[in-house]
């Protein structure tokens, strides 16, 4: 996961559509296992049991770089999905400061009702901090609070008027009973993490990891 999602941070400095390298290199005949880069790791194993790996290790004088490596390289993709959100934001001559961005997904997997260490949660906050206002569609999570944060927030309807309202949508968890292309063709922007809108090919109002 580690060096799919760095791959993917390369792919982005150079140009380079990341999914299509992946698609290619899905291409050979044998020994192919695919992993792909997403907005961060989340649940209750891959964002802690390596920690606990690593500080194991490190008690018997080993430093297991790989492991450090990889936990370095995954905690930046959230503020990697907030640099596409601004830039994305940017070219339609918009700030992120004061734009509504209605994010689908904060669970930390598809299809689910776990939220925790999910991605989804360190994006709302960065946002909110950078003066977003920012509200949120799950269909398993109907209501959360961030951490620090006294205020619940409820997920609100997936309608007509909540994509159009939005300055930005931004798809961090890809629940299979979502509509994606329906959400593609009313909104402004859609910052997709999780490549779902691939389908509906190259759109000018759709940035991709």
């Amino acid at each position: 996961i580690g060096m799919a999602n760095e791959l993917a941070l390369l792919c982005h400095t150079l140009g380079i559509d990341t999914w299509e390298v992946i698609a290619a290199a899905a291409t050979k005949p044998f020994g192919f296992m695919p992993f792909y880069p997403g907005p961060g790791i989340g649940g209750h194993c891959i964002p802690l049991d390596p920690h606990y790996l690593s500080w194991k290790a490190r008690m018997h004088g080993f430093e297991a770089r790989f492991i450090s490596l990889a936990e370095e390289v995954n905690s930046k993709m959230p503020e990697h999905v907030i640099n596409l959100v601004t830039k994305g934001l940017n070219q339609q001559r918009k700030a992120v400061n004061g734009s509504n961005v209605l994010v689908l997904g904060v669970a930390y997997k598809k299809d689910i009702d776990d939220m925790r260490e999910s991605p989804a949660l360190g994006i709302i906050e960065k946002l909110e901090a950078l003066g977003a206002h920012v509200t949120y569609h799950d269909p398993y999570v109907s209501q959360m609070h961030l951490e620090g944060s006294r205020q619940m927030m409820h997920s609100v309807a997936l309608t007509d008027e909540a994509v159009k309202a939005a300055d930005a949508v931004v798809i961090v968890t890809d629940h299979r009973n979502v509509d994606y292309a329906w959400v593609v063709e009313r909104a402004a922007l859609v910052v997709d993490t999780r490549n779902v809108t691939r389908s509906l090919g190259e759109r000018a109002n759709v940035v991709r990891l």
